[in-house]
């Protein structure tokens, strides 16, 4: 059986982080997948290459935003104990 008090016990951003860390992986795997054959010449550059730094951008992004709003309320936390 599930223990029901540990249901919201992440950190609020932690979800951003996840997400973003998703969208970034995916997209440095797509680059990775493009570039290869790019690097052995049998290909030349394809216009959609910066679509792909942007999906890597956006998801390194996001997992900022996760780690800055773990941090405001891990802020949040300490001031709420320190009084």
């Amino acid at each position: 059986m599930r223990d029901k008090t540990q249901t919201n016990s992440a950190a609020p951003g932690d979800r951003l982080i996840l997400a973003g860390a998703i969208v970034f992986f995916v997209g440095a795997v797509a680059t990775l997948v493009t570039v290869a054959p790019l690097l052995l010449g049998t290909r030349p550059f394809p216009a959609y290459m910066f679509g792909l730094s942007m999906l890597m951008g956006v998801g390194f992004l996001v997992a900022g935003a996760g780690v800055l709003r773990s941090a405001a309320a891990g802020r949040r936390q300490a001031r709420g104990t320190a009084r």
